[in-house]
């Protein structure tokens, strides 16, 4: 590509970003503004979710038709409260998961939601003749008759006599109508108290058979079919998990969430200015073009923005930088080589590729077992997550290097001081002297050793703090007004026996917050938020949030949590063994991860943190983001083998780490920078999130130094090959000795002098001084010469 065309493209690229920005927070014309854009979650704007499971021996095909069938139902009847945007989804085989958002009586819609339903068969005045038990079958069928489809039922033999003099009232007329609109021949079927359909008798119907015509389309008539069917086939349901949320709580927790990712997007942008000048212009341009491309494509896609969801978009704020920092690291060491740096700048780009690739591969692949394994809550943090990974990519291979290479090019722009780079040839916060750090790796596992035993020691003693997402029990927060006694609390409540852990929350402690492992249903919160309303005053708007947490559902977290982690590293392991054609690497890798997942676990110990759901995606989170620190830190020292041919293994792995350290800092710090103010700012939803994140991020950078290099090291000492290996290495050996002789041969061959006398005289003093001199030293003891050459 020519210069002018990539400052063409350069120019095209501001003008995007600026205008994206504006169409973005205040929109223009069909272009609404992203806060009317894109979808808020429950836990934002409020609003009921409840998952039930379903209390039935059915299994394949016909639980799949069950479950279905079920759906179905709920949907109608959800849709018969006139929420927005109401979700019905099916979850697993045996549970269905309903969204409700904007609900103000969270009681009545699981109430509405859960119960079985009610299909009935009745004539036009209201005279309930049959119900669904006595309906075998409904399915869709073609109209014979006229174009379209049509709805065939069948009735048991109960069923088939009562529909006979019902159809037989109806067609001689001696029945008047109490609806509106519904004639006097017709047979209502009514599905929860709601007329779903009002077909007309043409005659009296016997045998148990019979269809419904109308000029259905395929998708009316399946419709209709599914909804008749479940109500002669229901599923009974109870309640597994449930939440309630305040809309006021999510719109405050969403507001200071935005205004903590602007100042740490702010911090970052102005650090890498200051750390790589130039450099770090064409990265800040590139981190806003990526804000704006992530918040569009969910838009767009129609995502579900959460709590959670907005700790993966900050997160990955951060995580951006990296494929900026690891291409800007080796810019620098070109130039610093000695390269111009317009060479300097194609050499590094291609060379910082695979590092770019390979680390955040790894890391997508942990967000990616984590969106399939996480409950809803979770999904939506990976989801955000894994958009972000893919377009930092596109920005830092597309964006940052059009950018950069324009500055290479130019005439002001293409000085080593603008890149970063001192008078006398270093960089800029660079590390200028090889550190060594496998000479004390013993003191390194002895601190990790003795954090994980500390963590042990606390955890069997006193016990990991388990949430009731992992328990099984239920929450309820309230809103009281002003702070009140726990103790007066404890006492109002004592009847049921719950045995509560009840805290404060708010500003001013004006909310409390109980929670039990008990696991109560509908009818069993209600009874006790109306103890608490009746003794201090309060009412039912007053409660801010309530959560159920079914033992199945805490035991299925358990489970899911530790199958994540394994199939998050095995997974990885075999990409690494891909990649790096080792098991050195993997190995190490894959230790590294236990470490830092048996840290974070030894700090929620230690600490006694309250372990839920966040957990989970906070752990995953870190064995993504720790691989990512592993990879750069192997892909220096893979590629330190091929080109440095002298030193030991100990001195290949501290230059390794030291080339990458200052990357490893860099990232780590932008990375910690971005969720230091959703630490401090942001509710306790998006809390839960940050905390296992910032503690796996600062032991993935230490274990990647400490732990996973001298791990290789270790792997990678002589008593540690295998016979392959050990035959591979002395095969180099001895290649690198025959050419160090052909070299002393060559050097030999050139300086001894060409003689003009007859070949095999013996050398004269004189003459065989002049051969020493020329000759490079060597311990050889000088013996008798003799002219080389041919007779003249």
């Amino acid at each position: 590509m020519n210069y002018k065309l990539k400052r063409v493209l350069a120019v095209l690229f501001v003008v995007i970003i600026a205008v994206g920005w504006y169409l973005t927070i205040f929109g223009a014309g069909p272009i609404d503004p992203i806060k009317d854009r894109i979808k808020l979650g429950l836990d934002i704007k409020g609003g009921v979710y409840v998952v039930m499971e379903a209390d039935t021996d059915l299994k394949g095909d016909d639980l799949r038709e069950a479950m279905e069938q079920t759906q179905s139902v709920i949907e109608e009847r959800v849709n018969q409260m006139g929420l927005a945007e109401p979700v019905v989804t099916i979850e697993g085989e045996k549970r269905i998961r309903v969204e409700l958002p904007g609900a103000d009586d969270a009681q009545q819609a699981i109430e509405q939601i859960g119960k079985t339903a009610q299909l009935q068969f009745a004539l036009a005045d209201g005279t309930i003749v049959l119900d669904g038990g006595n309906v075998k079958d409904a399915s869709i069928a073609t109209d014979s008759e006229k174009a379209g489809y049509a709805v065939s039922l069948e009735f048991d033999s109960e069923g088939a006599d009562l529909f006979y003099q019902a159809t037989t009232k109806a067609y001689n007329g001696t029945v008047t109508s109490s609806v509106e609109g519904v004639s006097n021949k017709s047979i209502m079927i009514i599905l929860d108290g709601q007329i779903i359909s009002y077909p007309e008798v043409n005659e009296p119907i016997s045998g148990g058979k019979c269809s419904i015509t109308g000029n259905f389309s395929q998708e009316e008539a399946s419709n209709l079919a599914a909804l008749i069917r479940g109500g002669a086939l229901p599923l009974e349901l109870h309640e597994v998990n449930s939440s309630v949320q305040s809309a006021k709580i999510g719109y405050d927790a969403l507001e200071m969430s935005v205004y903590a990712g602007l100042i740490g997007l702010a911090i970052i942008l102005i650090l890498m200015l200051v750390a790589y000048r130039g450099m770090g212009l064409a990265a800040d341009l590139a981190l806003l073009f990526y804000v704006v491309i992530v918040l569009n494509v969910m838009a767009f896609m129609g995502s579900v923005l959460t709590l959670p969801g907005i700790a993966g978009i900050i997160l990955s704020v951060g995580m951006a930088v990296d494929a900026n920092v690891v291409i800007f690291s080796r810019i620098r060491e070109e130039i610093e080589s000695g390269k111009t740096v317009r060479s300097a700048v194609q050499i590094g780009f291609k060379r910082a590729m695979s590092t770019v690739i390979d680390s955040q591969v790894t890391t997508l692949i942990a967000a990616v077992i984590l969106y399939e394994i996480g409950t809803s809550s979770v999904k939506g943090f990976a989801w955000t997550f894994m958009i972000g990974i893919v377009v930092s990519i596109f920005t830092a291979v597309v964006v940052t290097h059009l950018y950069v290479s324009i500055m290479s090019e130019g005439k002001r722009t293409g000085r080593k001081g603008f890149f970063g780079i001192k008078k006398n040839n270093k960089a800029t916060f660079s590390i200028n002297r090889d550190l060594h750090f496998i000479k004390y790796r013993k003191i390194y596992y002895g601190i990790s050793v003795a954090i994980m035993v500390v963590g042990l020691v606390c955890g069997v003693v006193r016990g990991l703090n388990y949430g009731i997402d992992f328990t099984g029990g239920t929450m309820i927060q309230m809103d009281m007004g002003k702070e009140i006694s726990i103790s007066d609390v404890e006492k109002a409540i004592k009847e049921y026996d719950l045995e509560p852990e009840i805290i404060y929350s708010g500003e001013n402690n004006d909310q409390i917050v109980i929670r039990t492992i008990e696991s109560l249903d509908t009818d069993e919160r209600a009874e006790v938020i109306g103890t608490i309303n009746d003794t201090f005053g309060t009412t039912q708007e007053d409660v801010v949030a309530e959560e159920l947490f079914g033992p199945s559902v805490g035991k299925e977290l358990r489970n899911n949590a530790v199958l994540a982690t394994v199939l998050a590293a095995v997974c990885m392991l075999i990409y690494i063994r891909f990649r790096f054609s080792q098991w050195k690497f993997g190995g190490a890798a894959l230790l590294g991860v236990l470490h830092d997942v048996l840290i974070v676990i030894a700090f929620y110990a230690i600490f006694n943190i309250t372990i839920n759901n966040p957990f989970i995606a906070g752990i995953l989170t870190v064995v993504g983001y720790s691989i990512n620190d592993t990879i750069v830190v192997f892909d220096r020292i893979r590629e330190n083998i091929k080109y440095m041919k002298k030193g030991s293994t100990e001195q290949l792995v501290d230059r390794s780490i030291t080339q990458t350290l200052g990357r490893s800092m860099m990232t780590s710090a932008t990375t910690l920078i971005v969720m230091i103010p959703l630490l401090i700012m942001a509710g306790d939803a998006i809390r839960e999130f940050v905390i296992p994140l910032m503690v796996g991020i600062i032991a993935g950078a230490y274990s990647s130094i400490g732990t996973c290099s001298p791990l290789y090291y270790e792997f990678s000492r002589p008593g540690r090959m295998s016979k392959y290996e050990k035959h591979v290495k002395a095969n180099q050996k001895k290649k690198r000795k025959e050419e160090k002789f052909q070299e002393v041969k060559a050097l030999e061959e050139k300086h001894d002098p060409e003689p003009e006398v007859e070949a095999g005289r013996p050398l004269n003093e004189k003459e065989n001084n002049a051969v020493d001199k020329n000759k490079p030293k060597t311990n050889e003891k000088r013996s008798k010469r003799y002219v080389k050459g041919n007779k003249k």
